[in-house]
């Protein structure tokens, strides 16, 4: 995968001891230690599924909060306590909600951590969330779940517009990029995974459809790490939709995709992120990933100034879930610069309705973060990207494309 080796051989790496728990046991968070480091080191928790079918997610995430650490470190450190290190807890929930949820508490009992970073897969944060809450310990995320500032929490910030807003986007701009081309949508297609991603995702897209008059001919679910997506595909080719929606993670993606292009299924497939705008997408799928559209919370187009210092460092592109972790660290460690402190109840007054600017946050769509009363960026909107030449170009909205979609009639 792209990210295993470069999570091996990055300089970040090899100047830190790093030592992941076995896969499929409650992981034991490792403290990542700066030999070097002078001062009082502020712990900052990581977790992330560094095992499992998200494992790839988390290590790109993983990726883009310790090219953010370190550079704070290497620029002097947390200036308001004195030049304090930051110091990455790194422990992997595996793919399983009740795995993070024994490793948080773990975390903020064993660990004195600040903060929690994490943790990809909606699922994962959701129960997290429920033990930093109780905990009243900030958890930043950029996960998508509508639930996830959903449930009137105070100590949970998500840096990400919601599912909801990214379903509805992934309707509507696959409308205008059709509209564009000639073609009125009249009929569409919605598969999507079953965890909290993907039915806040695809309640979106249907009130898109829904919004725009278009009639939705398939609508199904089907379980995380489905196995055989023949049926899907199967009613798919019967349905008359001219357009799919699928939303899922990697593995599911790649056999989605894999099956329609196969069996000559060629009408557009636009992705419901995740597993739709990582490399290993790419390479797995060769041409058939020509071409394929996706909604994204951001994308590394926007900002080559910051990102290419991560395909720099790890060798590939920055996909979104490492650019939204990284800026997660970054607004972390503005909040601390602001409230002198890392007492939990003052960084999460440093965090909620506070606009956090410059750095990491110029790479989200926006140009900045600013969290409403439930913790959410009201800052952030989605872009549409199309793989093109191995590469994600941003194809809309107008205001932030690089390139014209490419659509097929």
């Amino acid at each position: 995968m792209s990210g295993s080796k470069n999570s091996q051989s990055s300089r970040g790496i090899d100047r830190r001891s790093l030592m992941l728990a076995a896969a499929g046991s409650v992981a034991a968070p490792c403290v990542i230690r700066d030999a070097v480091a002078q001062g009082k080191a502020v712990n900052v928790g990581v977790i992330m599924p560094l095992s499992g079918a998200n494992a790839q997610f988390g290590i790109n995430s993983r990726h883009g909060i310790e090219l953010v650490a370190d550079e704070i470190n290497a620029a002097g450190g947390i200036k308001a306590l004195g030049g304090a290190r930051i110091n990455l807890v790194v422990a992997d929930s595996t793919s399983t909600p009740t795995t993070a949820a024994n490793v948080a508490q773990r975390l903020l009992t064993q660990n004195d951590v600040v903060a929690i970073l994490g943790a990809f897969a909606s699922s994962l944060t959701i129960a997290i969330s429920e033990v930093t809450e109780r905990r009243g310990v900030p958890l930043l995320t950029m996960s998508f779940s509508d639930q996830i500032t959903g449930r009137g929490f105070e100590n949970i910030f998500q840096v990400v517009a919601k599912a909801s807003v990214l379903g509805k986007a992934q309707f509507d701009g696959t409308a205008a990029i059709a509209a564009a081309a000639g073609q009125k949508l009249e009929k569409v297609a919605i598969m999507y995974e079953d965890t909290a991603y993907g039915t806040s995702q695809a309640a979106g897209l249907r009130e898109g459809a829904k919004a725009a008059g278009v009639q939705v001919v398939m609508d199904d679910a089907y379980p995380l790490g489905i196995t055989d997506v023949t049926p899907l595909i199967n009613k798919l080719r019967t349905s008359g939709a001219q357009a799919v929606f699928p939303v899922s993670y990697l593995n599911d993606s790649l056999q989605i995709i894999r099956a329609m292009r196969q069996q000559r299924i060629a009408i557009p497939a636009i992705g419901g992120a995740a597993g739709y705008v990582i490399p290993d997408f790419e390479k797995g799928l060769g041409e058939f990933a020509e071409g394929v559209l996706s909604i994204s919370p951001a994308n590394y187009d926007l900002a080559p100034e910051l990102t290419e210092r991560f395909r720099k460092r790890y060798g590939y592109f920055m996909v979104h879930e490492a650019l939204e972790h990284a800026v997660c660290m970054d607004v972390l460690a503005q909040a601390i610069e602001k409230a002198k402190s890392v007492k939990p109840d003052d960084l999460r007054k440093a965090l909620q309705g506070a606009r956090f600017e410059g750095g990491w946050t110029k790479a989200m769509t926006g140009g900045a973060v600013q969290f409403d009363k439930t913790g959410l960026n009201t800052l952030s909107v989605p872009v549409m990207v199309q793989w093109r030449n191995k590469e994600l170009v941003s194809v809309w909205p107008s205001d932030v494309a690089k390139a014209k979609a490419v659509w097929s009639n």
